[in-house]
């Protein structure tokens, strides 16, 4: 990939040696860094080299009469002006210019200060307009033809008032093990930002998930990215998550690809291990019946932080574990806990960011056997 901002602009942190040479060296490291807990094959996984970002947020600057989209600098030394991104999708690519120029033809640009855009692969778009000032009945009419215009959805936001104008949401189809998923992504909600790369992630967890049956505990659920093809390798999902936003899109996605085996709960994975051992009483789940369950599959995505101890020792618990990470430091700590009961069976590396250091990885346990 060819950007003329490389080494300046703070979003893309490793730009020497070419793709193949980054993924190269990234994956090297993983291999030494977990082979105490691994030695077999590592499936890797690599991305588009451009074109690969399906959300994204960038800063306005305003530079007497001129605006311009900004990031961060690589060495934290203010902003950077920019006319373009390479690593964005093609739709976002493509409204980026036409929609700051009507933004400030339409003289609507005043102290707007940064636009956050969701795309999908087959080219909706969400834009999210951020300012530092109340917007009135007069902006949404002309945010309105500018939103019609190109062909987009625009959301205003400023402190305390969120504008929909039409939809703040998009919808996006993944192609998973030959089968299409459809998703609600809800503006300022997480979604996996490399599609291409998260159907690989959904594609190689599934074939993790073969001839084990029972039901599956999934902490961490989302807006149901995995829950949702999971389902079919199991008799019943109970699926968990923090987030209402999340839990409200997960239960739309359920009924868009027609699946009727998952139960979402609004906990986190502390209140539900909670919960499960009847150590806490919560009011909104007095109908619920988790002993019901025969959970002996868990399926964890955590945060950055990872697991940590308590959470380690639940899902130590179960017979098989499958955990996605974000964080190849936070999973070490993790797996020096899980690798006490379990053992790693299978590895993959999924490069979601390029031109940077990070890496989610997938890491299949089996409890193992007591001899």
């Amino acid at each position: 990939m060819q950007c003329e901002y490389f080494g300046v602009c703070g979003s893309c942190r490793i730009y020497e040696s070419g793709y193949d040479e980054q993924l190269s060296v990234k994956s090297e490291t993983i291999i030494d860094d977990f082979a105490p807990y691994y030695q077999g094959k590592i499936d890797i996984f690599a991305s588009a080299q451009e074109r690969y970002r399906y959300r994204s947020e960038f800063k306005v600057y305003h530079d007497n009469g001129t605006v311009s989209y900004a990031m961060s600098r690589m060495d934290k030394q203010g902003s950077v002006n920019i006319n373009g991104c390479s690593i964005v999708s093609a739709p976002i690519a493509k409204v980026m210019t036409p929609l700051l120029d009507a933004i400030c033809e339409a003289k609507i640009e005043q102290k707007l200060f940064g636009i956050d855009f969701l795309s999908t692969q087959a080219g909706e778009v969400v834009a999210s307009l951020l300012y530092h000032r109340p917007l009135d009945d007069q902006w949404q009419e002309i945010a309105k033809m500018i939103a019609a215009n190109l062909g987009i959805h625009i959301i205003g936001r400023s402190r305390k008032q969120k504008l929909i104008l039409s939809q703040d949401y998009v919808i996006e189809t993944l192609r998973v093990a030959d089968r299409d998923y459809r998703y609600v992504h809800i503006e300022n909600s997480f979604t996996q930002p490399n599609a291409q790369v998260n159907e690989k992630m959904i594609e190689w967890s599934l074939s993790q998930l073969d001839n084990i049956g029972g039901d599956l505990l999934e902490l961490y659920c989302g807006a149901g990215n995995f829950t949702i093809p999971f389902a079919a390798k199991f008799d019943r999902v109970l699926a968990t998550e923090i987030s209402k936003p999340s839990i409200v899109a997960a239960k739309r996605n359920m009924e868009l690809n027609q699946v009727d085996n998952i139960h979402f709960v609004r906990l986190s994975a502390e209140e539900f291990t909670q919960a499960l051992d009847k150590t806490r009483v919560f009011k909104r789940l007095e109908c619920e019946n988790f002993s019901d369950y025969q959970l002996k599959t868990l399926f964890v995505d955590p945060p950055r932080s990872g697991l940590g101890a308590e959470p380690c020792a639940f899902a130590q618990r179960f017979d098989n574990l499958l955990y996605i990470s974000c964080n190849p430091d936070t999973l070490l700590r993790d797996l020096e806990l899980l690798s006490t009961t379990h053992t790693v069976d299978s590895m993959a590396l999924f490069d979601q960011f390029p031109y940077t250091h990070h890496l989610e990885i997938g890491v299949k346990l089996t409890r193992k056997v007591l001899s």
